[in-house]
């Protein structure tokens, strides 16, 4: 990154277009091979570091539009394969290219509800961008067009324009619908399925909706307006919510079907269960699950200390065990919370990091510390309970594992110690066991993730899975695959039985 602040950005972008624009003769490719692709304008790490402020502030139209005149409009349409929803990317991003903005936020709309949120969370670099022909071109897939900053750009500008219409909704059928869960997986659903004109009610345990985008990403990644309006959208629709209703305690999943009369049920619950390295110390005073820590800070807003009547835990130096986003998003939320030192503690090398490059690189520059081949051995606690140190090993990379990532392998006699306070544990989560336990009909495999066939229908009739529960942790715009496919069949087979209702009258 070249670290010019976001007026220089777009000056310099202004200026590029316009030569783009004045261009004798039609763009080539080598021609737009040239076009640099657009940095993306943030806030300063040290003002930005000190609040919950979203840090990427998005593209000015001039960025937008010169990023997708990189687009080589090819025919092979590879990023469209690569595409969880199947977006068409190269029809709207030409539209980018050539100024039609509403024409590019309709065409997204017609297979993603959630441009604004999939824009700006979603792992572009590892789906749609993945095989972009200028990062292959240029042996980099950072330089591959940024199709998810142009996905969020379309999205806040339809949204600024005050053109955000809920999608039409047909006559009422009569049959009604029942989705467990408010994360991304679940709102598609309600989407897709409410457009049939089904009757859909959302059930959500929590008292505020979203799902892991309220309470597992922090706001300075995924503003809660922007979630709000999404939700907003669907409420437009005629979709209902019914919040603090946990299914397998509030009312058995059973129950949906046979006491409220729900046509189908839809269960996206999420991968909620912390995993821990059951390792010694991990039940002292500061140690946290990655969940705990962010729903706190997230969801109940524990940072508003003034406020909040929930708590959190004053921490001055802490460590984060973890490679992913999550372990990202913990350690990058410690700093804003006050804390002194960061460290985040990784047992393979930074190659091998699951979080986006995007996230390291902020992490990085507000500040934290990175460890990379170690691992917690124990958590050394004071003689309160409370965590005052914690006992490392290092580590080396021997063959690859089954994930295709080389296996770290302990180095004998290489313990040593750091002082922390804190210990947030990011190291994955488990599926949601309480509808499994509850559910004694519903299969589901060794790791509890409901076991589904291509169409997302479960062991029992009637009843659809996705996103987390089924997949394990994975990202949002996955989960939005999922609940489109699950909505495509309960919309199958309710459109069904209404016709074999209307042909017995």
């Amino acid at each position: 990154m070249n670290h010019l602040t976001p007026e220089e950005l777009i000056d310099e972008a202004r200026a590029l277009l316009k030569d783009v624009i004045n261009f004798e003769g039609p763009l080539k490719p080598k021609d737009r091979l040239k076009i640099p692709a657009q940095e993306m304008p943030a806030q300063d790490p040290i003002v930005r570091s000190k609040n919950l402020e979203e840090v990427a502030l998005g593209y000015a139209a001039e960025q937008a539009r010169l990023e997708a005149i990189r687009c080589l409009q090819c025919p092979k349409k590879q990023c469209v394969n690569d595409c969880p929803v199947g977006i068409d990317i190269p029809t709207f991003v030409k539209h980018v290219a050539e100024g039609e903005f509403q024409a590019a936020a309709d065409e997204i709309k017609k297979v993603s509800l959630l441009p604004s949120i999939c824009g700006r969370v979603c792992p572009q670099e590892t789906q749609c961008q993945m095989n972009c022909t200028i990062g292959k071109s240029l042996k980099d897939v950072d330089k591959a067009v940024a199709i998810g900053r142009l996905e969020r750009f379309i999205a806040d500008w339809e949204r600024a324009q005050g053109n955000v219409k809920p999608p039409e909704v047909k006559p009422e059928t009569g049959k009604k619908v029942a989705v467990v869960g408010s994360g991304p997986a679940g709102l598609v659903v309600a989407a897709d399925v409410r457009r049939e004109g089904h009757d859909v009610t959302i059930f959500e345990a929590f008292h505020k909706l979203g799902g892991v985008m309220r309470y597992g990403i922090p706001e300075f990644r995924l503003p809660n307006e922007i979630v709000d309006e999404e939700i907003n959208t669907l409420e437009k629709m005629g979709v209902k919510f019914q919040t603090n209703f946990v299914v397998g305690r509030t009312r058995k999943l059973m129950d949906l079907i046979e006491k409220d009369g729900f046509d189908a049920v839809f269960v996206g619950t999420g991968a909620g269960l912390p995993m821990f390295m059951n390792i010694e110390g991990e039940n002292l005073v500061g140690v946290f699950s990655a969940n705990e820590y962010l729903t706190r800070a997230n969801l109940m807003r524990a940072f508003d200390r003034s406020h909040a009547d929930t708590p959190i835990y004053k921490s001055q130096r802490v460590a984060v065990l973890g490679g992913g986003n999550v372990a990202m998003d913990s350690a990058r939320m410690a700093v804003r919370l006050g804390a002194e030192k960061v460290y985040v503690v990784y047992r393979r090398t930074e190659v091998e990091m699951p979080a986006r490059k995007e996230e390291v690189a902020h992490a990085k520059e507000e500040g934290i510390e990175f460890k990379f081949l170690q691992n917690a051995k124990r958590i050394i606690g004071d003689d309160k309970g409370r965590v005052k140190a914690m006992e490392c090993l290092k580590y080396e990379l021997g063959e690859p594992d089954s994930s295709g990532r080389r296996r770290p392998v302990v180095i004998p006699g290489s313990e040593f110690i750091i002082d922390v306070d804190t210990v947030i544990v990011a190291i994955g989560n488990g599926s949601n066991p309480l509808i499994s336990q509850t559910t004694p009909e519903l299969e589901v495999n060794k790791w509890g993730n409901i076991v589904v066939n291509g169409d997302q229908k479960s062991s029992v009739d009637r009843i659809f899975a996705g996103g987390d529960i089924v997949l394990g942790a994975a990202t949002v715009i996955l989960a939005m695959g999922e609940g489109r496919r699950a909505a495509h069949a309960i919309n199958e087979m309710l459109e069904k039985e209404l016709k074999e209702e209307k042909a017995v009258i």
